[in-house]
């Protein structure tokens, strides 16, 4: 029995010695840590045109480039650190080969035929992938384009414009039926309405602009079917007010817009000039021209003319005749109708200032005001109209200036369209109208369109100097251009992906879809850097085998190291694939409010990871093949880089 118990409690002796194990941790960590160093560096380098972005774009995407370098800079380390330490804790006893895993043999029996044909249509091969990557030129094209794809922010932003000289009490109404009509819909929760400024200098909205928040209940209490668009709509249909011009949009994109370019719909066309009447009358042309534009709506000219005002022309000769002064009517004026300061009083901390002035019945009309009694010391008692002439005018209902520079807009909201084909189209329609523009006067595109163009435009420079630094990062990994280009035409190849995902998702592309571009075009290359130093550890068991002569070396021997460079380590790069994949296929099935924004980030990185990793499985050790074919017909030999050091 005792010897029984020794038997169980025996420790085997090991399989192989200490120094030896710890000889093949530190081949097989600089083997591959090099490789994923640079990897890690190329996708901090790739991220570097989201840091450039300014604006609205900028504080949008700065947050996930910060935190996405950050990690990959601590990963960096850690893989050159800790990594090979944390190993060499715990891979200890005897561990299995590859081909005995069962997933892995599926894997490799599934793969190494397909690898075999594609090695033998070359031609093929390379053509199909050509094909696919032209196809997606015109996909590309097609897409719509838009600044930042739209939050839904659950609510809704009603803002309606009426005539300049509508009244306190008109307003009040429209605002009321309004309200009333809104609170029909299912949908709808609360309405909130107001119109005019609230009590703040920030706001300097006339009392003709009417400002309506809607807010909706969850989306399980909705009619089967409907959607925010159609709410809208149907919203947009029951309020058809004369005289009012109707406006959608959402209170926190609305805010941002009118903080950042002034402009309160998607897209503003700035008139600016040096005269109110004629830059209103350029609006009301530019009006014309875009009407009927497929995607324009909610099309207004912002209001510069129509206010009403009243003016008190004093009469000056009459006033000699009645011993009376400037300075005695304007007096009696401000007291009559603005209000006269008499006193003040204090209530605790506060103190207010007590106004007095007639009641509203004594100075709701011209003629009223006609009758406002002056006092002089001649003749007595008179009324204002002896001395003064009381009339209204027309004039401007609020002045916007820009840079010094008097100017209207004329507004519109995308709707049903993407927003960059629709501008295009109306730039288009804008430039056929003759005679629009007098000298001296000129337009502004703005609103999200501005914005569109500086993101467009800070990516179109960036995106080439990112390209040259990756190309070179992986030139100091691989010590090769060779090896550094067969890495980097991945990238292209992500593209296809890419481009038929948001294609068929129907998503226009935007900075949010170049940002998820940006992130893919990292873990393409990261995934190739991979098959390449597997490929390179392949031809140097070649070398070692056969040595580096193209006598001792055929192309057969070639096609099977090439084989075995690919297919023997298979599980190492669909790992690397299935946990890029695994953390953002379950954003498509997301709901919520923030998902109409993560999602058109994501969907180029799922579906370039895709056809990057079938390209980098298939073409990528193609094109190696026939690199190493080149070199042992031109050179005699093979030149292999030693990428494990």
């Amino acid at each position: 029995m005792i010897k029984w118990f020794k038997n169980i409690f025996k420790k085997s002796p090991d399989w192989i010695s200490e120094e030896d194990r710890l000889a093949v941790i530190t081949k097989s960590s600089k083997q591959v840590s090099r490789g994923v160093f640079f990897a890690t560096v190329i996708i901090i380098t790739s991220f570097l045109p989201v840091f450039m972005l300014t604006g609205q774009e900028g504080k949008l995407f700065h947050p996930l480039a910060y935190t996405k370098t950050f990690i990959m800079i601590v990963d960096a380390l850690l893989v050159i650190t800790l990594a090979p330490v944390l190993i060499s804790f715990f891979m200890k006893g005897k561990f299995k080969p590859d081909h005995a895993n069962p997933v892995n043999r599926i894997l490799e029996k599934v793969y190494e035929p397909i690898i075999r044909t594609v090695l033998k249509w070359r031609k093929t091969t390379i053509a199909v992938n050509i094909i696919a990557l032209l196809i997606t030129i015109p996909l590309l094209k097609n897409l719509g384009t838009e600044f930042i794809p739209p939050l839904d922010e659950q609510s809704i932003l009603f803002m309606p414009v009426t005539l300049p000289d509508v009244s306190n009490a008109e307003a009040k109404r429209i605002l009321q039926v309004q309200d009333k009509i809104i609170k029909s819909v299912p949908e709808v929760d609360k309405v909130l309405g107001k119109a005019g400024r609230a009590n703040t200098a920030t706001d300097n909205s006339p009392i003709s602009m009417i400002e309506t928040i809607i807010t909706l209940k969850p989306k399980s209490d909705w009619r089967k079917g409907i959607t925010k668009k159609d709410i809208v709509t149907e919203l947009d249909a029951k309020l058809q007010i004369p005289g009012v011009v109707n406006g959608w949009t959402q209170p926190i994109i609305n805010r941002i817009n009118m903080l950042a370019t002034g402009i309160r719909t998607d897209v503003g066309i700035k008139v600016f000039g040096q005269n109110l009447d004629t830059i209103a009358a350029v609006s009301e042309k530019v009006k014309a021209a875009l009407e009927g534009t497929p995607g324009v709506s909610d099309l207004f000219v912002e209001p510069i003319t129509g206010g009403k005002y009243m003016a008190i022309d004093i009469k000056r000769e009459e006033l000699a005749r009645y011993g009376l002064n400037v300075d005695d009517v304007n007096q009696v004026v401000e007291s009559a109708l603005g209000g006269a300061t008499i006193g003040n009083t204090i209530e605790g901390r506060q103190r207010f200032s007590i106004s007095v002035r007639l009641a509203q019945e004594y100075r709701n009309s011209v003629e009223r005001i006609q009758r406002i009694p002056i006092q002089s010391t001649t003749f007595g008692e008179i009324p204002l109209s002896a001395v003064a002439d009381v009339k209204f005018e027309d004039g401007p209902p609020m002045i916007n200036s820009d840079n010094a520079i008097l100017r209207g807009a004329v507004m519109f909201n995308v709707r049903d369209r993407d927003l960059g084909s629709t501008v295009k189209d109306a730039m288009e329609k804008l430039n056929k109208e003759k005679g629009v523009l007098p000298e001296g006067y000129f337009l502004e595109w703005s609103g999200q369109y501005e914005n569109l163009i500086r993101g467009k435009q800070t990516l179109m420079w960036i995106a080439p100097v990112v390209l040259v630094i990756i190309f070179f990062s992986l030139y100091f990994a691989f010590h090769s251009v060779r090896e550094a280009f067969l890495s980097l035409i991945t990238v292209p190849f992500a593209l296809i992906g890419g481009a038929y995902m948001i294609y068929f998702w129907d998503v226009n592309l935007s900075v949010g879809v170049a940002v998820g571009f940006i992130a893919l075009f990292g873990i393409a290359v990261e995934t190739g850097i991979v098959m390449v130093i597997y490929l390179n550890d392949a031809m140097q068991q070649l070398i070692k085998l056969k040595g580096n002569s193209s006598e001792t070396i055929t192309k057969e021997d070639l096609r099977e190291y090439v084989i075995h460079g690919a297919a023997k380590r298979l599980r190492p790069k669909l790992m690397t694939v299935c946990v890029s994949l695994f953390g953002l296929v379950p954003v498509l099935w997301a709901t919520g409010v923030g998902v109409d924004v993560m999602q058109p980030i994501v969907l180029p990185m799922i579906g370039g990871v895709l056809t990057s990793s079938t390209h980098i499985l298939l073409v990528t050790p193609l094109i190696f093949l026939m690199s190493k074919e080149y070199e042992l017909r031109k050179y005699g030999k093979l030149e292999v880089h030693d990428v494990q050091h």
